[in-house]
C-alpha cells in the first residue's frame, strides 16, 4: 500500500469514528465533564492510537504531519478527545524511542493509553525544571513529586514522567504505570474548557518503580523533552487550535446564513459588518494553517529555521484561536451563549492552548531569544 493509500485509509476511518461516535457525544462530554471513553475505545480499535507507532510493532508508522492532522480533525468535533490524543501521541513518541517492545505493541494494538506528566506545582509552566525527585531505594526507584496537570489523569494506563535525575544534575524521564502505589489524584478536573480531558494534578509519595522504568539514560530527560516531545507537542497543539478555529468559523457561517431579520427580509449575512468579521476569521484561520504547514515542511526538510517555526506555531495558533472564537461569539450574538449553537464550547476550549505549557508568553520569550542569538535556557 502506498503512503497516499495509507493516509486515505486511516483518515477515512477517523472521519467515520468522528461522525458516528465523537461528534454526537461532544456536547455531553463537555456538559457533564465525562471522559470520552467510547471515543478512545473506537480510536484504539481502529488502530489510530497506534498512528505513530512503528510498523514493526503493528502501528501505522506515521509521524508529525499525520499526528497533527488527526488532532486537528478531532478538535473540530471534540476538543477534549483531541487533547487526550495529542498527549497520548506525545507520550507515545518517547516510548517509541526508548520504551519496551511490550508497551509499544500494546499502544499499537490500541490497548494502552499514555500521557505526559511533566508540569509541576513548584515550577509551573517551566516544564523543563522538575522539582520532583528520584532516589534509589532497596525496592527500586522512589519517585516523589507534585505534578500540577496530567491529561487523562486516572484514565491513562501510563505516565511519561519527569523527575530530577538520580545524580541530581539533570532530568530523567520514566514510564510510570498508572496503578503504581503512591500515586494519587488530589482533586478532579473541573475546568472552563476541555472539560472531558481529566487534566488533574497527580502526586507521587513514595511511588516505587523499577530501574528499567527509566526511558533512555539518567539525566538525558532534557534531550527527550526538546528533541522528541516539544516538536510533536507544539505542532499538535497548533493543529488543535486550528481545528477549533475551523469549527467556530463553520458554525458562525451556518448561523448567519440561516438566521433572518424577518421584518427586513434579510439574513445576518446581508450585514457588511458581519461579513467583515467572517472574513477576518477566515483570514486568521488560513494564515495559521499556512504557518503550520510551513513548520511541518521545515521540520521534515531539516531547514535551519525548523526550531524557530516549531516555537512560533503554537504561540501563533493559540492566540489566533482565541481571536477567532471571540469573533464567533460576536458574530452569533446572543445565540452564541446557547449551548446548542456550539460556538461557546469552542470559545472556552480555545483558551487552553495559550496557557498550556509552554505558554504563549514563555514561547514569545523563547522566540525573542532565538532571534537575538541568545540561549533559550540561559
Amino acid at each position: 500500500m502506498s503512503k497516499d493509500d495509507t493516509k486515505s485509509s486511516y483518515l477515512d476511518v477517523l472521519n467515520r469514528v468522528i461522525e458516528e461516535i465523537i461528534a454526537p457525544q461532544a456536547a455531553e462530554i463537555d456538559q457533564e465533564s465525562k471522559f470520552p471513553r467510547a471515543a478512545l475505545n473506537a480510536l484504539g480499535e481502529a488502530g489510530l492510537l497506534g498512528l505513530i507507532s512503528a510498523n514493526e510493532v503493528g502501528g501505522l508508522g506515521q509521524g508529525h504531519r499525520a499526528a497533527t492532522e488527526v488532532v486537528e480533525r478531532l478538535a473540530s468535533a471534540c476538543a477534549s478527545t483531541a487533547m487526550i490524543v495529542c498527549m497520548h501521541y506525545a507520550g507515545t513518541a518517547v516510548i517509541e524511542a526508548h520504551g519496551t517492545r511490550e508497551v509499544r505493541e500494546a499502544i499499537a494494538r490500541g490497548q494502552h493509553l499514555t500521557t505526559l506528566a511533566f508540569s509541576e506545582a513548584g515550577s509551573r509552566s517551566h516544564f523543563w525544571a522538575p522539582l520532583g525527585t528520584a532516589n534509589k531505594v532497596e525496592e527500586g526507584i522512589r519517585l516523589d513529586a507534585k505534578k500540577s496537570w496530567a491529561t487523562s489523569a486516572g484514565q491513562a494506563d501510563s505516565y511519561v514522567w519527569s523527575s530530577r535525575s538520580l545524580t541530581g544534575d539533570g532530568i530523567t524521564v520514566w514510564l510510570v504505570a498508572a496503578n503504581t502505589q503512591g500515586l494519587q489524584i488530589p482533586a478532579p478536573f473541573d475546568g472552563l474548557g476541555l472539560r472531558g480531558n481529566y487534566s488533574s494534578p497527580i502526586t507521587a509519595e513514595g511511588a516505587i518503580v523499577s530501574a528499567d522504568a527509566m526511558l533512555s539514560v539518567d539525566a538525558d530527560g532534557f534531550n527527550i523533552m526538546m528533541g522528541i516531545v516539544l516538536p510533536y507537542f507544539q505542532l499538535m497543539n497548533a493543529g488543535f487550535s486550528l481545528g477549533t478555529m475551523e469549527a467556530a468559523t463553520t458554525k458562525s457561517i451556518q448561523h448567519i446564513t440561516g438566521t433572518k431579520f424577518e421584518h427586513l427580509g434579510q439574513t445576518l449575512a446581508d450585514l457588511p459588518t458581519i461579513r467583515a468579521y467572517i472574513a477576518r476569521m477566515r483570514i486568521k484561520t488560513d494564515a495559521t494553517r499556512g504557518l503550520l504547514l510551513d513548520a511541518l515542511n521545515a521540520l521534515e526538510q531539516g531547514r535551519e529555521d525548523a526550531m524557530l517555526r516549531v516555537l512560533q506555531v503554537k504561540a501563533a495558533a493559540g492566540e489566533s484561536s482565541t481571536e477567532v472564537t471571540d469573533l464567533a461569539m460576536r458574530v452569533c450574538g446572543g445565540a452564541a451563549f446557547r449551548k446548542e449553537v456550539g460556538v461557546e464550547r469552542h470559545f472556552r476550549d480555545a483558551r487552553a492552548s495559550v496557557v498550556m505549557a509552554p505558554t504563549a508568553d514563555v514561547l514569545y520569550d523563547f522566540i525573542g531569544k532565538a532571534l537575538c542569538g541568545l540561549p533559550l535556557f540561559g
